[in-house]
């Protein structure tokens, strides 16, 4: 049986926050992100987005998100992030737009589209402000600020800021994210005490561990994830080797002219990083095309 659940899986997420079972957990935790006046606090949301499709929880492409309207029309888009694919910006953009536009059918009118607000819970930091860990934007005017219409709503939560914080969680939502970065003990027990509806989530969690089905899908949708962080740190590496094997051939060329030409197919059989850092300080030092070659088969 599995002893511990990463909350951030997000199928995990949507099982607990996402089912009609849930719909108060998922309450509490919007009207803290929406930081919701008492009098004012959503009550009520409408569950939009289809059941789970067992055969996509292997896809590291797909995308587990709850949606929902409220009572005013509002939809509500969640979304979990664990892998920073430098794109969080646009992609953001990317799916609100589709959200909004897509409320409306061939023909009608454009009043008739509703506030759409998507809040992005991340485990990595991406936004420069390096102590605001939840950060909203609407759409306003440069110098004014006055707000064109409150239909843009983005919010980003980032799970690294907070965990810099050394003071304990004070707000519902500094409770939430810290329920969601994985905290255990005696801390999240405290934090349990203090919100019901936390509380209730992690009774979840032990009855989402007992069903041997719920395990098998939790892990295949965690080993979509890794594979997924594999990739893209792969990319990232080999992104890198290149920039280097281009840096070293502007100093080939720079040092030898035409020459460089014989030494490029010895710098194409190197892949390793830091074989390439080492050889671009060495062929700083390196006079002739002979030189060279040694440094690029050593």
């Amino acid at each position: 049986m599995i002893r511990f659940v990463n909350r951030m899986n997000d199928y995990v997420f949507k099982r607990i926050f996402g089912s009609e079972e849930n719909k108060d957990i998922l309450l509490n935790f919007l009207n803290a992100v929406l930081k919701s006046q008492p009098d004012q606090e959503l009550t009520g949301i409408e569950l939009l987005d289809r059941e789970i499709d067992a055969d996509f929880l292997g896809d590291k492409y797909a995308r587990l998100d709850i949606l929902g309207r409220t009572a005013t029309g509002t939809l509500v888009n969640i979304e979990i992030q664990i892998v920073n694919q430098y794109n969080i910006e646009k992609r953001t953009l990317f799916y609100w737009a589709k959200l909004y536009q897509g409320q409306l059918q061939s023909g009608q009118n454009h009043v008739l589209l509703k506030k759409t607000v998507t809040i992005n819970v991340l485990n990595f930091s991406c936004l420069p402000d390096k102590d605001r860990y939840h950060n909203t934007f609407h759409i306003r005017e440069d110098d004014t600020h006055q707000v064109l219409n409150d239909d843009l709503e983005i919010h980003f939560l980032e799970l690294p800021k907070l965990l810099c914080r050394t003071a304990s969680p004070q707000t519902r939502l500094e409770k939430w994210l810290l329920y969601l970065s994985n905290a255990e003990g005696e801390e999240m027990e405290e934090v349990a005490m203090s919100e019901p509806m936390i509380r209730k989530a992690l009774t979840c969690e032990q009855i989402f561990t007992k069903s041997a089905q719920e395990r098998r899908r939790y892990e295949l949708r965690e080993k979509a994830i890794m594979e997924e962080q594999t990739l893209l740190h792969g990319a990232r590496a080999e992104g890198k080797a290149e920039g280097a094997k281009k840096m070293i051939g502007t100093i080939l060329e720079m040092k030898f002219g035409a020459q460089a030409a014989t030494l490029f197919p010895f710098l194409d059989t190197i892949t390793d990083l830091d074989a390439l850092d080492h050889i671009t300080r060495q062929l700083l030092t390196a006079n002739t095309p002979e030189e060279a070659v040694v440094i690029l088969q050593k």
